[in-house]
């Protein structure tokens, strides 16, 4: 038989949450007047949306579910915007997920509808036509990890981590954690996380090729905001077409994906963009890319 070598056995009591480095503050806590803040940047170009309770870890809550989905709409409806940021407020969190202070006494009607609203902001990041990216700042768990995740891609600064650590509560991750992690991640870490709720720092998910970039953490908005600058000169067309021609083909058989980037193609070589685009490179001067009419 084979012998236990673990003598030290599970971490007793509270020590349990030690790990974690955060605990919910108190109830005497001031809340922000704007839990999520929205600016915007290279002329209107670029929006960056920003979780702003940085007194809670920014802990997302019912009413930030509700704004960050009305803001969402309002830059997908925006043609002057090419290109959005999330990003959190303070030094310690990107987010520490849903506020479990708030969740504590919820009933199972009103923990379905809270999920049920976080459900649509998930899915409407990842039905953006628009580009969008996530720029991640220390610790970022659960719910928040998974709203990452369904961004288009990630940069994080030194002192990230990433984690789901639902089943330290008694969840499965509800949030696409199980579905996406596995893509992004090798299947057997993605799992070690989702059942250990053991968290990965910045350089391993780097490593692993979750995290695109990585910067000092205050380089990190800098950078951010280069990066989105790059992606804003750009034909908004163009991006958009490849981002949806790249999204819908992951995971189909090639001939399927080839047809998908075909349509893409043969849509922005009849845009104006297209014309704008070569007559530029030929002139040897910037392009002037109209706003997409679509």
């Amino acid at each position: 038989m084979a012998k236990d070598t673990n003598t030290k056995g599970p971490t007793p009591g509270a020590d349990r949450w030690k790990v974690l480095g955060f605990r919910p503050p108190s109830g005497d806590a001031v809340e922000p007047a704007e839990p999520i803040l929205l600016e915007y940047d290279s002329g209107g170009q670029v929006a960056i949306l920003t979780l702003n309770r940085p007194h809670a870890g920014n802990g997302i809550t019912t009413d930030m579910g509700k704004r960050m989905v009305e803001i969402l709409r309002e830059l997908a409806a925006r043609p002057a915007v090419r290109c959005i940021i999330i990003t959190g407020a303070g030094n310690e969190a990107f987010s520490v997920g849903s506020d479990l202070r708030l969740r504590n006494n919820m009933t199972n009607e009103q923990w379905t509808q809270q999920h049920n609203l976080f459900d649509i902001t998930q899915y409407f990041v990842r039905q953006l036509r628009k580009p969008i990216f996530a720029a991640v700042n220390g610790m970022t768990w659960a719910g928040a990890f998974e709203l990452v995740m369904s961004c288009d891609f990630i940069i994080a600064s030194e002192n990230a981590s990433f984690g789901q650590w639902e089943s330290m509560v008694g969840l499965s991750a509800g949030a696409g954690g199980p579905v996406f992690l596995p893509l992004i991640l090798p299947p057997g870490k993605a799992l070690q996380m989702l059942m250990t709720g053991e968290s990965i720092t910045a350089q391993e998910a780097y490593r692993l090729g979750m995290v695109n970039e990585i910067y000092p953490q205050g380089e990190l908005m800098p950078a951010a905001r280069r990066i989105a600058q790059r992606i804003a000169m750009n034909s908004p067309t163009a991006v958009q077409a490849v981002k949806r021609a790249t999204r819908m083909g992951m995971g189909l058989p090639i001939e399927q994906a080839n047809l998908i980037m075909l349509e893409a193609h043969y849509r922005t070589a009849t845009s104006p963009d297209r014309v704008e685009g070569i007559r530029a490179f030929n002139e040897n001067r910037d392009p002037v890319f109209k706003d997409p009419d679509y």
